[in-house]
């Protein structure tokens, strides 16, 4: 309810990206301390092993399209390894990312393992800047824009520190003649319109071959036409404005 009122998600697509977060949490419990065992190299000396220490202070910066879960494919594989970490969410889900902080004290980990800096929007290249240069933060992970990835990028290697970034993608959807198309425009609808159209991985432009694209139109329309509009705090509503202001005069 928390990212509908403060992000306008869907509830449907609110409770299955909290879903999302737990199965990943359940997962690197289950896999992560064999991924950091050492792994033992045949070499000339006696024993040779290659090592997974924690690297210290990590700093994300993530996106408002899906606050829960660019947070947590973070958080939780950095706090297995040995990490902490400091967020500068997107300022339209100052909320979820005070939440999540909630959420992490709960769970009883050790003070300040995951710490929320609150940033008014506009600022963020201002402190981040200083952030990612100082000295205890040993690594830097950004989710957005590719002109954001360029200036994080550019001062991380001024600092030398190590980075991870997600950008932006724009991968066609392509239906050949030989595709099941009823299951092709259904899938279709639903990457283009999930999270009501935000998301990466949503399909940008769709590439249909000539023989079958009438049927194909016809099919994805119908679909589409099925989408329904309203407040994204009612069930069942999938298509909503995402950000909203209101506007009074007295």
């Amino acid at each position: 309810m928390l990212a509908a009122r403060e992000m306008r998600k869907p509830l449907a697509d609110g409770r299955a990206e909290v879903e999302k977060c737990a199965r990943a949490c359940d997962w690197f419990a289950d896999h992560g301390p064999g991924m950091l065992e050492p792994e033992p190299v045949l070499t000339e000396a006696d024993r040779t092993y290659v090592a997974y220490v924690p690297l210290g202070v990590l700093f994300a910066i993530m996106p408002w399209n899906f606050p829960y879960w660019q947070v947590m494919r973070a958080l939780a594989p950095a706090l297995l390894a040995g990490n902490v970490i400091v967020l500068k969410h997107a300022p339209s889900t100052t909320g979820c990312a005070l939440l999540l902080q909630e959420v992490v004290s709960e769970a009883r980990f050790p003070p300040d393992v995951f710490s929320v800096l609150i940033v008014a929007p506009g600022r963020t290249a201002e402190i981040s800047e200083p952030v990612i240069s100082d000295d205890r933060i040993a690594a830097v992970t950004l989710t957005g824009s590719t002109g954001a990835g360029r200036a994080v990028a550019a001062v991380a290697g001024g600092a030398l520190k190590k980075s991870v970034l997600e950008l932006g993608g724009s991968d066609p959807f392509v239906v050949l003649a030989d595709a099941d198309v009823e299951s092709a425009a259904a899938w279709a609808v639903r990457s283009r319109f999930q999270n009501a159209g935000q998301s990466c991985i949503a399909a940008k432009r769709i590439l249909v071959e000539e023989l079958i694209v009438d049927d194909f139109a016809e099919r994805l329309l119908r679909h589409v036409r099925e989408l329904r509009v309203g407040d994204p705090t009612e069930p069942g509503v999938t298509i909503v404005p995402l950000r909203a202001k209101i506007f009074g005069t007295r």
